[in-house]
């Protein structure tokens, strides 16, 4: 039996390859006669760096900033003539505390300093993986870095954060640098939210970020007046664009700017692991992540593992640490079976202090069950 293990990270308590390893350890436990494939997977969010160097390439360290501007250290990938940037390593959630959160003053400046490195290496292609982000400022901060100038109405730049967003007057690329131009900037994401609206990037996923209702409407007024600038001066208009909501609406700042473009997060990391020459001699795969819900269905890591394993008839099952989406709509989607690998109920700070146990003993039990 070939097994392929391509797990996403399990949220607060393991990092995708972690995941892996824990479900590999479980299933050779229970004796299953057979041979392991480990290709952890990201979707555009947190382990995306990872998941493209499993393969080789540089891994640069860059000084940078986080969300709420503290200097800190962060990595970017280099495969030959592409660099790899996840966005969560410099303006990530999981870099601040939940006490430090601040929806309306966290930037993606510190992403910016990364492209702007990884740009002085004369990278021809650039993929930004959005996802995890601790930001909704629509990408401001990470022009900023980048040399545009957005100015209030007496000249001034406009400090970071999506709650000074509706202070820019005028916009300024004059010192955006040219070589931009010659640059694919690549957007990995799996969302397709637009910027603005009930299903855009304030509403949906601000109050994940510490933003109140009071902020959520703030930022949302403060997206559409940006964002309204830069359809004026600038003639793009990326208001209602799918995907654009993703991190934060960064996605609809580098399409407006850097003239990116979204290709899926997941469809990405599975070509640059090989996963369809995997496919062709597995018998199973086993994924998972630590909370499947409704936004999986859409299109999430796991979902796009199923779907590729499905059209070549390999069954995948999915180890998760809650399950809270229709399981019918889950084997709709790709999925042949959902797994909570929880035992028992328990309080979620036990459960992400004692994921690597739980997703080691789910996988054990897999095991078994396999070789009924």
């Amino acid at each position: 039996m070939h097994i392929i293990i391509a797990p996403g990270a399990f949220k607060h308590s393991l990092v995708a390859a972690e995941a892996a390893s824990a479900i590999a350890a479980g299933l050779s436990r229970s004796g299953l006669n057979a041979s392991l494939s480990l290709r952890p997977i990201a979707d555009g969010g947190n382990g995306t760096l990872d998941a493209f160097l499993l393969k080789g390439g540089e891994r640069v360290i860059v000084a940078t900033v986080d969300p709420l501007m503290r200097p800190i250290e962060a990595a970017y990938g280099l495969l030959d003539d592409t660099a790899v940037v996840e966005m969560a390593l410099a303006s990530g959630l999981e870099l601040v505390r939940d006490d430090d959160l601040d929806a309306l003053k966290a930037t993606t400046y510190g992403t910016g300093v990364l492209l702007r490195e990884a740009l002085k290496a004369g990278v021809r292609r650039v993929i930004v993986g959005m996802g995890g982000s601790a930001t909704t400022d629509g990408g401001a901060g990470c022009l900023q870095a980048l040399g545009v100038r957005l100015l209030d109405a007496n000249g001034h730049e406009v400090p970071p954060g999506g709650g000074h967003l509706a202070e820019i007057q005028t916009i300024n690329t004059d010192d955006l640098d040219p070589r931009w131009r010659e640059v694919e900037v690549i957007i990995a994401s799996d969302v397709d939210n637009p910027a603005l609206g009930e299903r855009g990037a304030a509403a949906v996923f601000a109050p994940q970020k510490g933003a109140s209702p009071e902020d959520v409407a703030l930022l949302e007024a403060n997206l559409r007046h940006f964002f309204s600038v830069v359809q004026e001066q600038m003639g793009v208009d990326v208001l209602s664009v799918p995907g654009g909501g993703a991190a934060g609406a960064f996605s609809a700042g580098l399409m407006a700017f850097l003239g990116g473009h979204i290709e899926s997060g997941i469809d990405l990391i599975l070509a640059r692991a090989g996963f369809d020459e995997l496919l062709a001699t597995a018998d199973l795969v086993v994924t998972g992540e630590g909370r499947m819900d409704d936004q999986t269905i859409g299109g999430k890591g796991p979902i796009g593992v199923a779907r590729r394993a499905r059209e070549r008839g390999v069954k995948t099952i999915a180890l998760v640490g809650s399950l809270d989406a229709d399981d019918d709509l889950l084997h709709e989607a790709g999925l042949w079976a959902a797994l909570p690998i929880t035992p028992a109920p328990m309080p979620l700070e036990e459960a992400l202090r004692r994921a690597p146990e739980l997703l080691e003993h789910a996988a054990l039990r897999l095991g078994y069950l396999l070789q009924i």
